[in-house]
């Protein structure tokens, strides 16, 4: 355990390495994916078009290690896995799922933000 509190604006804090995981791109992805119940491997790998199967894998174990995802097993032959939310990844999860709809939302005005900042740019 730190001595202080988190601080993850200071770059020694290990609650850095936190942030890091949470905002990962693969992560949020891996997230939206499961709150739309989509949960063994196979179909989250069909569902995050992108991703390799060795970054799922990755992103999968890291979640499960630092107790955001549940790995259980359904059947083993042939071998089914599902990944579930674990009591602490509940309200991230929400929090992942409410900017999903923010970024659906406010997509078209952030392109036209861009879009209004390279024409000033470039006059």
């Amino acid at each position: 355990m730190t001595k202080y509190p988190p601080n993850i604006l200071n770059a020694k804090c290990p609650s850095r390495n936190l942030l890091e995981l949470i905002a990962d791109k693969w992560t949020m992805l891996v997230f939206s994916a499961i709150t739309r119940g989509i949960n063994r491997h196979n179909a989250l790998l069909r569902e995050i078009d992108g991703i390799s199967q060795k970054m799922l894998s990755q992103t999968l174990k890291k979640l499960e290690r630092n107790g955001f995802l549940e790995r259980v097993v359904v059947s083993d032959k042939p071998l089914n896995v599902e990944y579930h939310f674990t009591e602490l990844s509940v309200p991230l999860a929400d929090l992942i799922k409410s900017m999903g709809v923010w970024v659906r939302e406010n997509f078209e005005d952030v392109q036209s933000a861009q879009e209004n900042y390279d024409a000033k740019q470039t006059a």
